[in-house]
Parts: structure tokens; sequence; C-alpha cells
């Protein structure tokens, strides 16, 4: 009989898991919105979670994106509280055998000072981005503070630097760091829209440059 602390371990993981999946499908990424992805229940994931001797390692995900299909994407959920070199390694191993040069790795806590630094020395290689389960635990574009983001194609921000005489540098800016911009996975020069609602124009609309 699983205790009290499982049962709470596995709902975290039901949540963070949900979490990735909509930040996956808002990235463009092929996610389903079915029992076997969104909606799957918490039931049938602790039955899944259980059957896997509870190892986070069971939900490691692959995802193509929906337009081009030669950009995948992997999702890794270390066991390690803190994790160490040697796991960030083996997943760069994998991705450099099946081709994949982006990954996302959910920690529990963090990383080793050494793990840090190998990660560091991977990203020329790799795309790895790091979240922590707490980030997770809620999708933070839901939020009714957080206005909408979308992140324009390439073509796109040509047409609106075009339409508008600009140069990307006279763009209003906003930091790779932030939160949402991390949600999406941006990287430096693209151009996110931001959409808020306005009590006299109805809707209010920005741009900003990823530095």
């Amino acid at each position: 009989m699983a205790t009290d602390v499982q049962v709470e371990e596995t709902r975290r993981l039901h949540r963070v898991r949900r979490t990735i999946l909509e930040m996956l499908r808002d990235r463009g990424y092929l996610v389903l919105p079915t029992k076997t992805d969104l909606e799957l229940p918490l039931e049938e994931f602790a039955h899944k979670f259980d059957a896997a001797g509870r190892a986070r390692e069971s939900l490691t995900m692959l995802r193509q994106h929906r337009v081009d299909r030669s950009n995948q994407i992997y999702v890794f959920f270390p066991k390690e509280e803190k994790v160490g070199v040697k796991p960030i390694r083996e997943y760069c191993m994998r991705l450099e055998t099946e081709n994949v040069l982006r990954a996302i790795i959910v920690v529990q806590t963090g990383l080793t000072p050494i793990a840090k630094q190998a990660v560091a020395e991977l990203q020329p290689r790799f795309h790895l981005e790091l979240f922590q389960e707490a980030e997770l635990l809620v999708n933070i574009t839901k939020h009714q503070l957080v206005p909408r983001h979308e992140v324009l194609t390439a073509e796109q921000k040509k047409t609106l630097l075009r339409r508008y005489q600009l140069k990307e540098t006279q763009l209003p800016r906003i930091l790779q760091s932030d939160p949402v911009a991390r949600y999406f996975g941006v990287t430096r020069g693209q151009v996110i829209k931001i959409t808020r609602s306005s009590e006299t124009a109805g809707r209010y609309v920005t741009y900003r440059l990823v530095v």
C-alpha cells in the first residue's frame, strides 16, 4: 500500500508531466488531447508509474514538431535528487546517437557544480533546458495576470520589422531567463508578441526581442 509520501509524489509528477506536455504543445510539438497524453487521469498515471517501480526514468518522452519532423525534443526525469555529471553525459550520448539536438531535463532540486559545468560545455552542441519540478506544478501561462504570449516565426519577425521600419535592436526586450520565455524555449534574437487586455482599446499588443 502506498504511503502518504508516495501518493503525494505521484500527484506532483502527474501535474509536472501535464505541464510539460502543455509546454511542448505550445511550442509546436505533437501532443495528443487524449487519455494517453494531456488527459491521462491520475489513477492511470499512478498505475503506470507504480508498474515501473516508481522510476522517474519511465516518464522520459521524445516528441516531434508538428511542422518540422526533423525537430525533435527529449524530456528526461533523472532519478537523483541532485543530478550529477554522469546522467547528463548519458543523456547527451543518447541525443548524439539519435540525432536529437534539444532536451528538457526535469530535476528534483538541481545539479551538482560539476554537472552545471558539463551542461555549459555541452550547450554549443545541444540545446539543454533545466527545470525544477516545483516550477512545473502550475502552467504559468494560464495565470490570469499573465497576458497571451506568441513566438513569431522568422518570416513574421521580418514582416514586423519591415512594416514598422524598425531594426530589431529598437524593439523592447525580454530576457531569455524570463519565466514565460523559458516556457516557450525561445532563443536570443526571436521576437515574442504579447497581447494584453485594455479597458479602452480592447487589447494592447507589444513585441519584445529575446536577449
